[in-house]
């Protein structure tokens, strides 16, 4: 499973499979699982290093053929590489970099054991994590507890409160320089100077020189005319007081006071390496280069901090054999405190031994974590270590879940109990290794308080006050709104057993002045009701010949006018001299659902006029002119705004092709045909070829028609004369005199027309039908439409058809799902070969 999966299953992991199976220190921690989301950065960090190093691409690869490398080695690193920013890079990278000097080793070496440590959390994630929870899934308990956790809507505040998290390591987890030393700042007074360091020397005066120094191995600086001088182990003003003696020999202004006449500055450019051991229950024990500024905060980062097993409490420096320092991490962490962080000296072994008792602090405190713990600490300890109470805390009393100890476990099953400490006892209460401590949250009932709710103007809380009522609880809401519902106010209790029982009274007006004035207790629930919600929503419904049909909102009032205008006014050829209303009736025994009148209109209800006040919209609009009478309207009516009878506005058909005035021409009359609008085209030109006509109606998606248009010229009465609709489109091609060959044949083609040529003949012209060809089904599309088959016409005998210039022939695939019933197909030969024999013998007689 990839890091990526893995991230949402790692607090519920951490949660469970630690506490049922006891695996944790298999399980990555919550900051290793976010390093396997941080590859990238340690990649662009390469690439900076090998793109600023100054050499070209070119150069680069030809460094790395020379030392044995390959070539391409680091193009991914180089400008406009383009590999996987998400991988790691692998230790043979970082030898290139740091053969080819293209970075200083310190830093190679930085991200070297960061890569390292990458790669340790990705093969312990992907093994010994998802060993872990598969064992733990095999568990009852641990499915069911998963299953719960999951139906919790707490799952993410008690994952984030558990404590799991071990306080102190997440300062080693991340890759930064926090406690890498520069090595070229400026040293403080406490610095001593030793081997490898840069010094700079700088005389002004009545001498002007400037010297850089290097410290030997052997701890001296050589001066040009002064000689050796002895630096190691010297801070600056011990170094300075042994210049002005060496300086003052050689130059005579160099002197302590205000006679001096030449000054000397002497400081550090470059700080060298000390080389140190870190061992212990460190993540990378070994050898390690850190800067004679370094302190043991410093080899700890280098080493990637101490394990889940190592001490951040007693981490110890050892010099010749003896401990010299011990260093408290939680006093950097928890303080700020770096007093005990010493400078680390060449050859100083940092030991990080097991770690102590653990005491994990988990609830409603600022920092939930597990904090290792010194003899004789305190809960007041631990719960300042975790940062303090949050503001919700239950700070009354600390539950412990405590471990008993092996000599006071008298029985099964009493391996473990809770011990309540109060408030008053924090200070003095020991914790012992493998406490929980948790924090509790205070009640979260708000007390002291009157729910109002429903038609008031500010619904809310309101605080309750000794002798409240429910018109003082009203009044401070703001009152009820006008709509309110005066006849009942609603005040729901809630009793000791926690069941609710319901109160009620009526309300004189909307300031809350109660006819029963109901004293009101400490969470009452008080609602008020809206007139309008309570009633139905009334409406109108209109259809018909309006812009907008459908259901209208009713209001008092509303006339019929009021509701055309809302339907965005009529449509063109709405009848205007009446429409018709049907509305509920007052009596339904009769089985009646609806009464229907009939309702007088005018012209005043066409709405699109001029600034003139003329009726701009098109003519032939029959309404009165004189003033109809306003129609009200009652809630529910259904409004049917009428068409004018055979009102429709222009149809129109296209013609193309071989016609002498191809064009879009406007129908007439409803029953125009085809041939009074080939008529109004001027006819067909010399070179149309009737037969071939294409008519297409797009009305209803018929398609095309097939008409002989042949017949129509002959006879207007033809059939084929049809009456022409809106959008139909009619095409009149030229001569074709060849006949198309398609389908599944084996050269799809176009043939010279042979008068009497049938449908075998063509098919043949095509190559015949290739192995999918079904030639029994083959068909011919004639140039006006119409399609003809092979048929059978004797018991013996096929009508062929015969195709006409500009037509298709079509030969289909076989059906793959047909199968032939050759038994029936047996029975039905007998049958038929049976009966010619009986012919046969009567015609003999």
């Amino acid at each position: 499973m990839s890091a990526k999966l893995l991230r949402p299953f790692l607090g519920i992991a951490l949660l469970i499979a630690s506490a049922h199976v006891g695996l944790a220190q298999t399980l990555p921690s919550p900051a290793e699982a976010q390093e396997l989301l941080q590859n990238p950065a340690m990649v662009a960090r390469l690439q900076q290093m090998v793109q600023s190093s100054g050499l070209t691409p070119d150069q680069i690869r030809e460094r790395l053929k020379a030392q044995g490398y390959p070539e391409s080695l680091l193009d991914q690193y180089l400008p406009g590489g383009s590999g996987d920013s998400t991988a790691v890079p692998g230790t043979d990278v970082f030898a290139a970099v740091r053969a080819l000097g293209l970075a200083d080793s310190s830093s190679v070496d930085s991200l070297s054991i960061a890569a390292r440590r990458h790669r340790a959390v990705t093969a312990r994630t992907d093994s010994a994590f998802m060993d872990t929870l598969q064992r733990a899934l095999r568990d009852d308990s641990t499915r069911a507890a998963i299953r719960s956790l999951l139906d919790s809507r707490k799952l993410q505040r008690e994952v984030s409160d558990s404590g799991f998290k071990v306080f102190g390591l997440d300062l080693f987890e991340r890759e930064s320089s926090l406690f890498n030393p520069n090595s070229s700042a400026a040293t403080d007074a406490n610095y001593r100077f030793g081997a490898g360091d840069q010094l700079v020397l700088i005389l002004t005066g009545d001498v002007e020189k400037s010297y850089k120094l290097s410290v030997t191995k052997e701890g001296f600086v050589v001066i040009p005319d002064v000689g050796a001088v002895n630096v190691a182990g010297l801070t600056r003003s011990q170094l300075e007081d042994a210049l002005y003696s060496r300086l003052g020999r050689v130059y005579s202004g160099v002197r302590r006071g205000a006679g001096a006449t030449t000054h000397f500055y002497i400081d550090v450019s470059q700080i060298g390496t000390n080389q140190i051991f870190i061992n212990g229950d460190v993540q990378h024990p070994g050898s390690y280069s850190v800067s004679r500024a370094g302190t043991v905060m410093t080899a700890l980062y280098q080493a990637g901090g101490p394990t889940g097993n190592g001490s951040m409490r007693d981490v110890q420096v050892r010099r010749n054999g003896q401990t010299v320092a011990t260093l408290d991490v939680y006093d950097y962490a928890l303080h700020g405190d770096a007093t005990n962080d010493i400078r680390l000296e060449n050859g100083d072994i940092v030991f990080v031994p097991p770690r102590g008792p653990q005491v994990r602090v988990a609830g409603y405190v600022l920092r939930p974590a597990t904090y290792e713990v010194k003899p004789n600490q305190t809960v007041a300890d631990l719960v300042a270590m975790a940062g303090g109470f949050t503001e919700s805390a239950d700070r009354r009393s600390i539950q412990i879940d405590r471990i008993v100890p092996p000599s006071e476990r008298t029985a099964a099953g009493s391996d473990r109990r809770v011990v309540d400490v109060p408030s008053d006892l924090f200070s003095t209460a020991p914790v012992r290794a493998g406490d929980v401590l948790l924090v509790h949250e205070i009640a979260r009932r708000v007390a002291n308080r009157v729910d109002v709710k429903g038609n008031v103007w500010t619904p809310g809380a309101v605080a309750l006050t000794p002798g409240m009522r429910l018109h003082d609880a009203l009044r401070q809401v703001g009152g009820l709104k006008p709509d309110s519902y005066l006849g009942q106010v609603i005040v729901t209790r809630l009793r000791a057993d926690s069941t609710r029982e319901m109160l009620r009274t009526a309300v004189y007006d909307t300031t809350g002045r109660a006819v029963d004035d109901i004293p009101l207790k400490d969470g009452d629930e008080i609602t008020v009701f809206s007139t309008t919600q309570l009633r139905p929503t009334r409406y109108v419904t209109i259809a018909g010949s309006v812009r907008r049909p459908g259901r209208i909102p009713y209001r008092e009032g509303m006339t019929l006018r009021d509701a055309v205008l809302l339907a965005n006014g009529l449509e063109e050829g709405a009848l205007l001299t009446n429409a018709e209303i049907a509305r509920l009736p007052e009596n339904r025994a009769a089985g009646q659902v609806a009464v229907t009148r009939t309702v007088p209109l005018d012209s005043t209800y066409l709405f699109t006029r001029g600034p003139d006040g003329r009726y701009i919209g098109p003519p032939g609009v029959q309404a009165p002119t004189a003033k109809a009478p306003e129609v009200p309207l009652q809630p529910y009516d259904a409004i049917l705004i009428k068409q004018q009878p055979d009102w429709v506005l222009q149809r129109s058909v296209t013609l193309s092709g071989e016609v002498m005035y191809p064009g879009t021409y406007a129908l007439t009359t409803k029953s125009e045909r085809l041939s009074d609008v080939l008529q109004r085209a001027g006819g067909l030109t010399s070179s149309a070829y009737p037969e071939g006509m294409v008519l297409v109606r797009r009305h209803d998606n018929v398609g095309r028609i097939a008409v002989d248009l042949p017949a129509v010229e002959d006879n207007a009465r033809s059939v084929d004369n049809l009456s022409l609709v809106d959008g139909d489109s009619i095409f009149i091609p030229p001569y074709s005199p060849v006949v198309l060959i398609r389908g599944s044949v084996n050269a799809p083609s176009a043939v010279a027309y042979l008068p009497g040529a049938d449908i075998d003949y063509y098919v043949r012209s095509a190559g015949g039908p290739n192995i999918q060809g079904d030639f029994g089904r083959a068909y011919v599309m004639q140039p006006n439409g119409h399609l003809q088959t092979r048929h059978r016409t004797h018991l013996f005998w096929t009508s062929r058809p015969v195709p006409q210039p500009g037509s298709t022939v079509f030969v289909p695939a076989k059906d793959p799902n047909a199968r032939r019933d050759w038994g029936q197909l047996a029975a039905t030969t007998t049958s038929i070969l049976g009966s010619l024999v009986a012919i046969a013998a009567i015609v003999r007689r």
